[in-house]
């Protein structure tokens, strides 16, 4: 009797926790999102996965226990495709490209042409295979002809925290990152300009479809859709897709 009774309240316990694989620049906004949704779900539990969208992709193909997937762009929730319920695929945030410099750089560039100057050896961004910001990077360098100037100056990061880290730290002359990153590490780092692209830094998320706890999975989604879980991503910099 002791046993099943445990038994079922491990049950109870699993059903009411989430698992959300989530892109690392949703990570500050999405731990904000979190603590209302268990507010406003008494008993449910949070439990976040960030990284870039690429490995967060490769461990669900992989069998990880993930119940929703929120990626930094389009491209990695079209190679989800299988792997997700389509019907409650939704995009629910948008970003902008920005460059940045650490805080204490004397140089002022204005467009992406400034960065064949001597004065940036080494510039980084994600490594454009697995991070959404690599891929938005590359665009907008081949758009502006500088693909071959730079390509012996770039430094990769395994996500755009990690591109955030190395300006941060003055590791770096440059780097891509999204504007609500760069919002992080205010102090550290400035803003340069705003850098436009041809496709639209825009998130989708989905429930995974292997999930087993797929209402709870929805009442999430549900929630970062909605006008509380608008309001939080609007205060850390995001905008309405």
């Amino acid at each position: 009797m002791l046993a099943a009774t445990l038994a079922f309240a491990g049950a109870a316990s699993r059903a009411q926790e989430l698992v959300v694989s989530a892109a690392a620049s949703l990570t500050n906004a999405f731990q904000a999102v979190g603590q209302a949704f268990e507010q406003a779900q008494p008993g449910a539990k949070v439990r976040f996965n960030f990284a870039a969208s690429g490995p967060l992709l490769a461990q669900i193909r992989q069998g990880a226990p993930v119940d929703v997937f929120a990626s930094a762009d389009q491209e990695s929730m079209h190679r989800a495709a299988r792997l997700i319920v389509a019907a409650t695929r939704a995009d629910f945030a948008a970003n902008t490209l920005v460059l940045i410099l650490p805080s204490a750089s004397t140089q002022a560039p204005k467009v992406l042409g400034d960065l064949a100057s001597p004065s940036f050896q080494r510039v980084s961004t994600g490594t454009p295979a697995t991070v959404p910001v690599g891929r938005y990077t590359m665009e907008a360098v081949e758009r502006a002809g500088l693909t071959a100037a730079l390509q012996p100056r770039w430094i990769y990061g395994e996500s755009v925290r990690q591109v955030l880290n190395y300006v941060a730290r003055g590791e770096v002359d440059a780097g891509f990152v999204y504007r609500t990153d760069a919002m992080v590490e205010r102090e550290k780092t400035r803003i340069a300009f705003t850098v436009p692209t041809s496709t639209p830094v825009t998130y989708p998320i989905a429930q995974v479809a292997a999930s087993q706890n797929a209402a709870l999975a929805n009442a999430f989604i549900a929630f970062v859709r909605g006008s509380a879980g608008q309001e939080i991503l609007q205060r850390f910099g995001f905008s309405k897709p």
